[in-house]
């Protein structure tokens, strides 16, 4: 971390420090679970030593006219941040997805560092705790790396399976994208975004250097005129990615969508074997993210139809965020990810090609310029006034019916306080006036799925999550029948053309 961290807060990180909203506050909330139990004493050592390594977590989110600034606690203490919870009888599952949906409701408060940690220190046959983080302070990637930093063993082979793909909308496993170089080129005006978020000192002296560079540049791209040009070329491909957003109509009217009671209600289902979604993914020519997304559109076609809902020929839009870090950059919080609106075919009721209608969706969106278009629209958004920024985020908003996250965790089981972790949920927020979302994490060749929503657009998302499994055990199912099929269809045209290579030909002796 380094010291500008600590002085003015990114244009993209105070967009989200905006967008907080009663019952809707910009939180990211997830749930671990231990297999056996941890000591509240070595909880707070940890945090204390790994957690609170990162600087950034002593200090608030101030507002002022010309954005947001950090601002170090002065009176900070861990315990202020860190509260032991005991679950009511039978402190089970439902009580644990009870509580989550509680604190996923409630305000962080803006006087302190915009963080909790609610620890249980007997669930199941380990413990559990709640993490609660306003989105300014990090996106999903970043608190994955901040994960990793808490665990006590090397990092580096968790991740091996996990590392971001060039083009995971279309190639790949999951919908986290891993930046090429030259790596969006647009995001320069970004960067000259963010600059007027600086103290008004700052601003004289980065625009005196900023005219250097300029300057400098100049004259690199006269005697390099193919990387204008590039650029250019970028620039007209991010326009004309605005505009078509711009003229998506508002997605469809259903009961994922309506006016927000302000409560939510969170729920997880059974994990499965990422093995198979791999093979599922194998078998169809599609990828791991393309079998997952598919499988959320079955369950989400399905809860409507439970609900008398017509479905037939319908799709609704997703969010999903896609990751602009690359590989090599170094463990930074903030928020780097940009979003794309993806068409979720819930009124298709085979399996096999609703797969085929995303895998056909996504690989469209494998070039698109639209993670790099909303993340400068989000920076740009969080220079412009806090009046200003609430009707945009509203009609974003309404071009979609949820946010659907899926980031690769880790694919090594790691151990906290000494205890293998079990079991992972994260919810990322829904903005503006979306109350769904979906999140999907892989983790030690498991996929574990969750719902938060509100109250007044799904009342029991346990009936979504069970829906999840089913879809995928359907699919799974229908994927194996075709292949047994194909495979006993090849058998039988193995067995007919040696059989005709046995028989003798017409008007010819057998061969002595």
């Amino acid at each position: 971390m380094t010291a500008s961290d600590h002085g003015r807060m990114s244009s993209v990180d105070t967009a989200w420090l905006r967008m907080d909203r009663p019952g809707n506050p910009m939180m990211i909330v997830g749930v671990t679970v231990t297999a056996t139990p941890v000591s509240f004493k070595q909880f707070t050592a940890m945090l204390e030593s790994r957690f609170l390594c990162f600087p950034r977590f002593r200090y608030r989110p101030v507002r002022d006219a010309l954005g947001a600034s950090w601002l170090e606690s002065e009176e900070f203490t861990l315990e202020a941040h860190l509260e032991r919870v005991r679950l009511p009888e039978p402190a089970g599952k439902a009580e644990l997805e009870a509580l989550t949906a509680e604190l996923a409701a409630a305000p962080l408060d803006p006087a302190q560092p915009m963080w909790r940690f609610h620890f249980i220190g007997r669930y199941g046959g380990g413990s559990a705790w709640i993490m609660r983080m306003h989105h300014c302070y990090a996106d999903g990637m970043a608190m994955i790396r901040v994960l990793l930093s808490m665990a006590e063993q090397d990092p580096a082979p968790a991740m091996a399976a996990s590392k971001p793909t060039a083009h995971a909308a279309g190639k790949g496993g999951d919908s986290t994208r891993q930046a090429r170089e030259p790596a969006f080129a647009p995001l320069w005006l970004l960067r000259r975004a963010q600059q007027l978020s600086r103290p008004a000192g700052d601003i004289l002296e980065s625009a005196l250097a900023e005219g250097a560079r300029l300057l400098e540049g100049g004259v690199h791209q006269l005697l390099r005129p193919g990387q204008a040009a590039l650029h250019l070329s970028q620039a007209a491909s991010m326009a004309r990615e605005l505009a078509k957003v711009l003229a998506l109509p508002d997605d469809p009217q259903t009961p994922l969508r309506g006016r927000l009671s302000g409560t939510k209600r969170v729920a997880w289902a059974e994990p499965i074997p990422l093995r198979e979604v791999k093979i599922v993914g194998r078998a169809l020519g599609c990828t791991v993210n393309d079998v997952l997304m598919a499988t959320v559109a079955g369950a989400l076609g399905e809860h409507l139809r439970s609900q008398h809902f017509d479905t037939d020929r319908l799709a609704i839009r997703a969010s999903m965020p896609i990751n602009l870090r690359t590989a090599e950059e170094p463990l930074t919080l903030g928020n780097k990810f940009g979003l794309v609106f993806v068409d979720l075919p819930i009124g298709i009721r085979d399996p096999l090609q609703r797969v085929l209608a995303v895998h056909q969706t996504m690989g469209q969106l494998k070039d698109s310029m639209q993670p790099p278009m909303t993340l400068l629209a989000l920076g740009l958004m969080g220079w412009l006034p806090a009046a200003a920024e609430t009707p945009l985020i509203d009609m974003f908003s309404r071009k979609g019916s949820l946010v659907a996250s899926n980031v690769p965790g880790p694919q090594a089981p790691i151990y906290i306080c000494g205890q293998r972790i079990a079991e992972m949920y994260f919810w990322v927020p829904q903005s503006g006036t979306m109350g769904l979302g979906v999140s999907i994490l892989s983790y030690a060749g498991q996929v574990f799925f969750g719902v938060i929503a509100d109250r007044a657009l799904v009342e029991d998302p346990r009936g979504v999550v069970e829906r999840f499994c089913g879809q995928f055990e359907r699919l799974l199912l229908a994927v194996t029948v075709g292949a047994l099929a194909a495979k006993k269809k090849t058998q039988k045209k193995k067995k007919k053309g040696a059989s005709r290579r046995g028989k003798p030909r017409r008007g010819l002796a057998p061969p002595r």
